[in-house]
């Protein structure tokens, strides 16, 4: 029979907060990353490592010491043990040997398993001490460029290659940031199977303008990789690590839009207005004058004139059409309306009203 694994609960509130920390979340924290290097390294990619750990920083950690024989792309249990046990996201792998020299592996984990791999070799290598210049502050969010067609091709492996990058280096989530805090890039640049990488620090001048003058001055590293192997998840896998939950997705409200300035802004639909029964001060100025005056007279007394011949008009063809009404001077002895005086047009006027109707709107 298998070990049946129980869940210990924490004993300690030091040992429930970090389990709490552990679980997922509408809004993740910013991702960790964790280096390993195996027994063999060479000095360009020990640097490069160390140099990410510095640019990813306070979300990076350095392990120095010598790993056993670890290999991601065979077996990937000790790695997803590491990731499991400092509770990161990120890792790379620092190796070297005849055959792959100077390799640099980036990866990411989803649901405590590999996602993405890609191995990459270290051609050229300039580190950050080779630079002899001012360096940007600890922390700071970079700008990503990328260049080259490949990266803009949907059905390669560059873009998934664009894609972890940007998971690598994007930092911490921000809604905005201001112009003073941009000065930091990092541009990726892909020609045919190799990656070129250069960091830049932005400085502002003045221009005598609004706008600042911008110059970039290389403070590194600097590298030239090349593409070796590449494990990507399946489009499923995917689909499932990028899918944002319900409670995040904004839902549409009707009639309300946001303008450039992120002004909230409501349309109410009115009904047509009548304009000229729009109650108004009784000015001078809005006085009808006497010619005014005459002319909606002899409106108004044309139009009474013309309801009353359309009345009289449909009386006339309703008695000549309907045989219910009686003509002039007949009278019913048994019909107790004409016994108490009532007229023949009486009779007309409720024989030839409209029936009432109910209707049942509750289905």
């Amino acid at each position: 029979m298998g070990v049946i694994k129980r869940v210990v609960k924490p004993t300690t509130r030091r040992g429930k907060r970090a389990l709490e920390a552990r679980e997922p979340k509408l809004i993740e924290n910013a991702k960790q990353c964790i280096f390993l290097r195996g027994l063999k390294g060479g000095d360009a990619v020990l640097n490069c490592v160390k140099d990410f750990t510095k640019l990813k920083k306070p979300h990076a950690v350095f392990f120095s010491r010598k790993q056993q024989e670890i290999r991601p792309f065979e077996a990937v249990n000790e790695v997803e043990g590491f990731a499991r046990k400092y509770d990161s996201s990120l890792f790379g792998f620092a190796s070297h040997n005849k055959k792959r020299p100077n390799n640099l592996i980036l990866g990411r984990i989803f649901d405590q398993q590999v996602l993405d791999m890609i191995e990459l070799g270290i051609e050229k290598y300039k580190g950050l001490d080779d630079f002899k210049n001012a360096k940007v502050a600890a922390g700071s969010k970079p700008c990503l460029l990328f260049s080259g067609e490949p990266f803009h091709t949907p059905s390669s492996d560059f873009a998934r290659i664009k894609n972890l990058l940007v998971d690598f280096f994007h930092g911490e989530e921000v809604t905005n940031i201001r112009l003073e805090g941009l000065e930091h890039v990092l541009q990726f640049v892909a020609v045919d199977s190799k990656i070129f990488m250069r960091s830049y620090r932005v400085i502002m001048k003045k221009s005598g303008e609004k706008t600042p003058y911008v110059e970039l001055e290389e403070i590194g590293p600097s590298a030239d990789f090349v593409v070796r192997r590449t494990k990507l998840a399946s489009a499923d896998l995917f689909k499932a690590a990028t899918r944002r939950p319900k409670e995040l997705k904004i839902k549409k409200v009707k009639n309300i839009s946001k303008d450039v300035f992120g002004s909230k802004l409501g349309r109410v639909h009115m009904p047509k207005q009548n304009l000229n029964q729009l109650p108004t001060r009784n000015m001078k100025g809005l006085r009808r004058t006497a010619a005014e005056q005459k002319v909606e007279r002899a409106k108004r007394t044309k139009d009474r004139k013309d309801k009353k011949a359309s009345v009289s008009r449909r009386g006339v063809s309703t008695k000549a059409n309907n045989p219910n009404i009686q003509a002039l001077g007949q009278r019913d002895p048994g019909s107790k309306a004409f016994a108490s005086g009532t007229t023949n047009s009486a009779l007309a006027k409720l024989n030839t009203s409209r029936p009432s109707m109910l209707l049942n709107l509750s289905e």
